[in-house]
């Protein structure tokens, strides 16, 4: 989400600074100091503090990233599985989009659909595949643009990603199934609704919207007034020059996931409860994908309205969200709940926006527990045609 990208491009000043004073400590060593001798010849004298001082900063800037682990989450008490499935393939949809998809789970159970985050990849849903896959057949796949997927010749948008995701039903499951979507993934499913309602409808058993919104991101985000301000003259061209720049914003994406300056910027989208693992999984991942392609889908948030997509539909939807969430505020939960036609809302204590990690026994029950509703309530058979 937008926020986390901002914050990573505050702390990535911090890793240039950290650069520069580097560099400038080995010129200065390097350089030291001019004195004459009493009998008359000049010496260099070089300052041993400057050099260790140096050496310092190269080791935080290979391992800070280490200590700030530490520092700033709790031990595991339950390791993120972060292994990719064995069950995977590629799949293209109809704007040549190649799509990773991983299935886990029986084959004959009711479907479930997971659409990750943005800057994240299918692998962030490690405790929800394990929880869930002996009662469903687990669906995971990476968006365009993110982890093992391509995008397409429609690019990175709302738009190419819901047909993504038509092709992803289509073509992994014979029955209706339920959608689960976080952030980003939850204006995907909203999009989906919302271009292609005869589709929805017919496919579509259920539906957890998990953290998101139905509109403009920074409209929902703390300091929304400040943000919606600074929207057009400073955050859409920082998005596009980081596009413009995309080697060197990954080079230096690189360096503060070493120097730990990823790790205290992800550190925002999470409450109390976050685990060493968790954040240092979330902070590779927004690492490892193009900073290019995640401005782009930050433009593409930025311009996306759902327009009321579920609110005529007769699909069940669950909203959850988080009491502590700073990137979509508990406010658009709630306001994305009353918006529907048939919707829950489970507000999550001590939950921020990465809440279905750090407190995953809560979310994947909640789940869990609705999809079976969902399947109890209606049939997943298709109609007969």
């Amino acid at each position: 989400m937008p926020l986390i990208m901002m914050a990573r491009l505050l702390t990535s000043l911090l890793s240039w600074a950290i650069l520069a004073a580097a560099v400038y400590l080995g010129w200065s060593w390097y350089q030291g100091e001019l004195y004459r001798s009493t009998d008359g010849d000049w010496i260099r004298v070089r300052e041993d503090g400057r050099l260790w001082l140096l050496g310092c900063l190269i080791v935080w800037s290979a391992f800070g990233g280490l200590l700030m682990s530490q520092l700033l989450a709790r031990p595991d008490r339950r390791p993120l599985n972060t292994a990719r499935g064995d069950d995977a393939h590629q799949i293209t949809d109809q704007n040549n989009a190649s799509l990773y998809v991983e299935t886990q789970g029986m084959v004959e159970a009711a479907p479930l659909i997971l659409t990750h985050g943005w800057g994240m990849d299918s692998t962030i849903w490690g405790y929800t595949k394990e929880d869930l896959s002996d009662a469903f057949r687990v669906i995971a796949w990476d968006l365009p643009g993110m982890g093992r997927s391509r995008a397409g010749t429609a690019g990175i948008t709302l738009t190419a990603f819901a047909v993504s995701l038509k092709a992803v039903i289509e073509q992994t499951a014979e029955e209706k199934v339920i959608l689960v979507g976080h952030s980003i993934g939850g204006m995907v499913l909203q999009t989906l609704a919302r271009d292609f309602p005869d589709f929805f409808e017919a496919r579509v058993a259920a539906v957890v919207l998990v953290n998101t919104t139905n509109t403009n991101p920074l409209r929902t985000m703390i300091f929304d007034r400040l943000a919606l301000a600074l929207e057009k003259p400073l955050i859409e061209p920082m998005m596009v020059l980081t596009r413009w720049l995309t080697p060197l914003a990954w080079l230096n994406s690189w360096q503060t996931y070493f120097n730990g300056g990823a790790h205290l910027a992800n550190r925002v989208g999470f409450g109390r409860h976050v685990t060493h693992n968790q954040l240092n999984h979330t902070a590779l991942l927004s690492t490892r994908n193009s900073p290019g392609a995640q401005a782009r889908g930050n433009l593409a948030m930025f311009a996306w309205e759902s327009q009321g997509a579920l609110r005529h539909s007769a699909v069940p939807v669950l909203v959850i969200g988080g009491k502590m969430d700073i990137v979509t505020k508990p406010s658009s939960s709630e306001t994305l709940a009353l918006s529907l036609g048939s919707g829950q809302l489970l507000l999550v204590e001590d939950a921020n926006h990465m809440g279905f990690l750090e407190n995953f026994e809560v979310y994947n029950e909640a789940i869990a527990a609705f999809a079976h509703q969902a399947r109890a309530t209606k049939s997943l058979a298709l109609p007969a045609t």
